[in-house]
């Protein structure tokens, strides 16, 4: 027996029936959330340069590029280039755990082969149920040394999309177990490249691709070596610095007790780096709360467990820097008491008063209490002028399937990304009610026909 023969075997046979209603539910969200961030990133440099080339070689039309009108490509390419467009705004979900951004492989890999295949609503739900497990359960296993041995999530985000075409394309348990196989050994990222450039949605263009043609080869009777994730030098251990028998037994914990996506999925409500998220919504909270000017503040302290650094640009220029920098979310939601789709724009990146306390940041003593509780939380102190200090402390950032994810959120999320990939407003309500009823579809065609513009 393997890992990868383990989690193929319980992959293989659940049925869109088996699953929670909930946990299909929140893929629906999920296909909400990354077509919404799609839309974001739609018009960026990165997500038009993997357009053309893609479109340069052409090829068996099977699946269409959203927000485009032109030809339809192989699924694998237009896979990869919708991928793209998700993660180049960073926009997209992440599993609180390890910050992978799953959902956008997963999403542009179901839609490109449901689009192929005219597979049936629920399948596709459920694909990217078991495949947000399978990416989630292996992140685990590495977590938290996969980052720091200075990999990127998309070594683990790759899962997803072999797992979800595997399941789309019907492969059996053995094929699949080498579709997981054959992921393990397919990719490469860099956090050092993610969180300074563009390349961190050339990874996610990546791990869609190669996640979906390792799903392909496998289920041609290509083979790799079953053990890969567990044996000696490989995958948790090159990746994650852990003994394989350790990994294993992380990745096969409880299977089928919980769900991933019902547990440790969130899905970006506001733009940024899903680690900083609490930060901005705790300055807020406690500018709000204690009605706090910001001319009236003098300092802010944030807090979380194992944070000990202001990572990334202190003052960004740009949306890259801005999605890393801890320094202005937290700013940012002190100054304007709320953080929004509006603090990703050259605007508010620009803004002086941001900047201006951006300087007064600092990094205070870790939390003692219920640090168990941090999930990506942060506990932030604003000192002001006349002597008074208020607290506010957000134990998992708003959007997090911990605290509950509401459609209203991801609507009003949908609506205020659509339009910026040029969907007109009948557009974008007919598309968002066809996600809404994607469980009961025969086929996604219709809201794929909605989304070429």
């Amino acid at each position: 027996m393997s890992v990868a023969g383990d989690l193929a075997a319980f992959l293989a046979g659940r049925r869109a029936s088996d699953l929670p209603e909930a946990a299909l539910d929140h893929a629906a969200m999920l296909i909400a959330s990354t077509l919404a961030s799609a839309a974001m990133g739609s018009r960026l440099e990165s997500a038009a340069i993997m357009r053309e080339l893609a479109c340069e070689r052409g090829g068996t039309p099977e699946a269409s590029l959203w927000f485009d009108s032109g030809a339809k490509l192989p699924a694998t390419e237009a896979a990869q280039v919708n991928a793209v467009m998700s993660d180049a705004a960073a926009s997209d979900d992440s599993d609180l755990r390890n910050i992978v951004h799953a959902g956008t492989p997963l999403t542009a890999t179901v839609l490109a082969l449901g689009e192929r295949s005219r597979i049936r609503g629920a399948d596709i739900l459920a694909a990217i149920v078991l495949g947000y497990e399978a990416s989630g359960r292996i992140g685990e296993a590495v977590t938290p040394g996969l980052r720091e041995r200075g990999f990127h999530g998309c070594v683990v985000a790759i899962f997803g999309a072999a797992v979800a075409a595997g399941r789309l394309l019907q492969l059996p348990a053995p094929q699949l177990a080498q579709a997981i196989a054959l992921a393990a050994t397919s990719i490469g990222g860099l956090m050092a490249a993610a969180n300074t450039s563009v390349a961190r949605e050339y990874h996610a263009g990546l791990a869609t691709l190669l996640g979906l043609r390792a799903a392909l080869a496998a289920g041609r009777g290509f083979r790799a070596e079953e053990t890969v994730l567990e044996t000696r030098r490989g995958f948790f251990e090159a990746y994650g610095g852990v003994d394989g028998a350790a990994g294993a037994a992380q990745a096969l914990r409880d299977l089928g007790q919980s769900w991933d996506i019902l547990t440790d999925m969130a899905i970006k409500l506001v733009p940024g780096g899903h680690p900083y998220h609490a930060f901005a919504e705790a300055a807020a909270n406690a500018a709000r709360e204690a009605d706090i000017a910001p001319d009236q503040i003098d300092g802010i302290i944030v807090s979380r467990p194992g944070f000990t650094a202001l990572t990334g640009p202190r003052h960004p220029t740009d949306l890259i820097g801005m999605a890393h920098s801890p320094a202005y979310f937290i700013a940012a939601g002190a100054a304007d008491r709320a953080f929004s789709w509006a603090h990703a724009g050259a605007a508010k990146i620009a803004d002086p008063v941001i900047h201006r306390l951006i300087d007064k940041v600092e990094i205070g003593a870790p939390p003692t209490e219920h640090v168990d509780r941090y999930r990506q939380g942060a506990t932030v102190v604003i000192h002001t002028k006349d002597g008074r200090s208020v607290a506010n402390t957000v134990f998992e950032p708003y959007g997090s399937a911990a605290r509950g994810i509401a459609w209203r959120d991801v609507e009003q999320k949908y609506r205020a990304l659509l339009p910026e990939a040029g969907l007109s407003e009948a557009r974008i309500e007919a598309s968002l009610a066809l996600i809404r009823r994607l469980a009961d579809a025969d086929e996604v065609a219709p809201l794929i026909a909605l989304l070429r513009v």
